[in-house]
């Protein structure tokens, strides 16, 4: 919880932070907020498998910030036209999502009655993650003509990198012990569980499309990918050596739906 805290609070100071500097190059802000489903892939569930990728949903939310480069706040006027100007801006964002978890597909199918099929029918768990980060978003359309265009669209693509706090959990429902005792856990994931939490870094990619509302005002949708540089985000990580299924970091796609209105 302290950790969270910190994020909250250095994610704010860095949002005043910009607002205050550049606002002393003439740039422009936009704030928003986004919301939307989560699928988490993870360790839980059989790769490649639909419902695994239907089942580990979630929620995610998140406040966003973005630095104009076409417009000027301090004079209400447009910049220099450059290539850059029209077609980037810069995104930065606090996010929250939460996933729950469990197994999915043929190793769990009614039909298998073996004890390892029944300890991994018995798994449950959880994972909340907090995201810090910025993207950068392209454009390929005018930004400009969008902007004064109220019921056009901004189709845009983005790339960038975020910081992100972890906190899983997991259970049995055949009793405690679950990552050490035979009795309860998998083979594959005795001496590969750990819900103690933690950090890593992710880089994450989106595609989607701005709808202009009203001149001050912007709904979006977005589909993200993003890609965690840990195996430990779900709380587990069967050796990759042994269990090749296991070998991929977790990641996830949250489809994101938001409002983002125009400061002046």
């Amino acid at each position: 919880m302290q950790k969270i805290k910190y994020f909250v609070v250095m994610a704010l100071f860095c949002l005043g932070f910009s607002l205050k500097a550049t606002a002393q190059f003439g740039f422009s802000h936009e704030i928003g907020a986004i919301v939307g489903p989560v699928a988490f892939q993870s360790d839980y569930g059989q790769r490649h498998n639909l419902s695994t990728n239907m089942g580990n949903t979630g929620y995610g939310i998140g406040l966003i910030h973005y630095l104009n480069f076409s417009y000027k706040a301090d004079c209400s006027c447009y910049t220099p036209e450059t290539f850059f100007n029209d077609h980037f801006k810069l995104r930065s964002e606090l996010s929250y999502n939460k996933t729950e978890l469990k197994h999915f597909g043929e190793w769990v199918d009614g039909s298998k009655q073996s004890l390892g099929a029944n300890q991994l029918r018995a798994m449950r768990g959880s994972t909340a993650v907090t995201n810090v980060g910025m993207q950068l978003e392209f454009f390929p359309f005018s930004i400009r003509q969008f902007t004064a265009s109220t019921g056009s669209l901004a189709p845009f693509i983005s790339i960038g990198g975020q910081f992100s706090f972890f906190s899983p959990t997991a259970y049995s429902e055949m009793g405690s012990g679950l990552g050490q005792l035979p009795t309860v856990t998998p083979v594959k994931y005795i001496g590969a569980f750990d819900t103690k939490g933690g950090t890593t870094w992710s880089v994450v990619s989106s595609v989607g499309t701005r709808y202009k509302l009203t001149p001050l005002s912007d709904l979006m949708v977005d589909l993200r990918f993003q890609y965690y540089f840990s195996n430990w985000v779900d709380g587990l990580s069967p050796n990759p050596k042994v269990y090749t299924e296991n070998r991929s970091n977790d990641w996830l796609v949250w489809l994101n739906f938001g409002y983002i209105y125009y400061l002046q």
